[in-house]
């Protein structure tokens, strides 16, 4: 792994003073999907085995089906992760239940699930609802912090917030008390998304995700309460001082969907606040965290156009 830049004391920026640069064993690493390089992506399953391979938080992508519930579902349709086909917004919940999620995605080998072979049950395959990832989240002994994207352009507009913030709120995690910090993010490529988040839910954090970076955020700002930026590893490898200019407005970065070693690395030499990753565990035993070094501080959660995005 390449060595850390050193770290240079930077200018405040307009949202707060400069942040200081994350060690690698600090950096939180937040599952994709779930550890959905080795299971199924956005199944109970893939979720409870990143929690085992120690992820700090877990990152998901929302929609709502035809009877307004939260699915943790990426694609606009249901084809290329189940064995059904339509489109999930036209899907009512008793409807998604009857697919399975798991099957599209062949095991590698027989070995594949011997680590975790209680992820083949019944079930653990099918439509994850976020309520439910939710439970296995709250219900963990360790703080888990979760990313959550709401997926636009959607028929329901405005709707997928509102019932964000609602369901949010019945596990306590939409307002939090003065002083404490609700373990969730939301995140999206829509500005107008974050806005209502921020009208909803303003204690909430928020993450402005990005496949390239408008012209007008190229000095590291970010839209009016928005203090995290969510680029791209693509973007990194070209601009790298996008990094130091998000920071130097004291803003964070949170760097999707980060598998190779070398991006890994560029990550701990710029020094970016969360690293999300389909393969966690590999991520973890890259910074020295595969079950000798001591875990970072916070344990962290995230949620997430096309299928690479988070």
């Amino acid at each position: 792994m390449s060595a850390a830049r050193p770290h240079i004391a930077l200018r405040a920026g307009a949202s707060g003073p400069a942040l200081p640069h994350r060690a690698a064993a600090e950096i939180p690493v937040i599952a994709h999907r779930g550890a959905s390089e080795d299971v199924p992506e956005h199944t109970l399953a893939a979720y409870e085995a990143a929690l085992l391979q120690g992820a700090d938080g877990v990152e998901c992508d929302v929609r709502l089906t035809a009877d307004m519930q939260l699915v943790c579902v990426h694609d606009r349709r249901v084809n290329r992760t189940s064995d059904g086909s339509g489109v999930v917004s036209t899907l009512e919940l008793a409807q998604l239940r009857q697919l399975d999620f798991g099957s599209w995605k062949q095991p590698a080998s027989d070995e594949e699930f011997a680590e975790y072979p209680d992820l083949r049950r019944e079930g653990a395959h099918r439509v994850l609802t976020l309520e439910r990832l939710l439970e296995l989240v709250t219900g963990h002994p360790n703080r888990v912090e979760m990313a959550i994207e709401t997926k636009h352009p959607t028929r329901y507009a405005g709707l997928v917030e509102e019932h964000l913030v609602a369901l949010l709120d019945r596990f306590g995690l939409a307002h939090p008390r003065l002083g404490e910090r609700s373990p969730v993010r939301v995140m999206s490529f829509s500005a107008m998304s974050v806005r209502r988040i921020r009208r909803l839910a303003p204690s909430l954090d928020t993450v402005l995700l990005l496949d390239r970076v408008p012209l007008r955020l190229r000095d590291g700002s970010l839209p009016r309460g928005v203090r995290i930026a969510g680029p791209g590893i693509h973007i990194l490898r070209i601009h790298p001082e996008y990094v130091e200019r998000v920071h130097s407005m004291g803003n964070r970065v949170h760097v999707w969907t980060v598998d190779q070693p070398s991006d890994i690395d560029l990550c701990v030499e710029l020094g970016v606040d969360a690293i999300i990753s389909n393969r966690p565990k590999a991520v973890l035993a890259r910074l020295g965290r595969d079950g000798t070094a001591p875990p970072a501080t916070a344990r962290h959660g995230v949620i997430e156009l096309n299928p690479d995005s988070p």
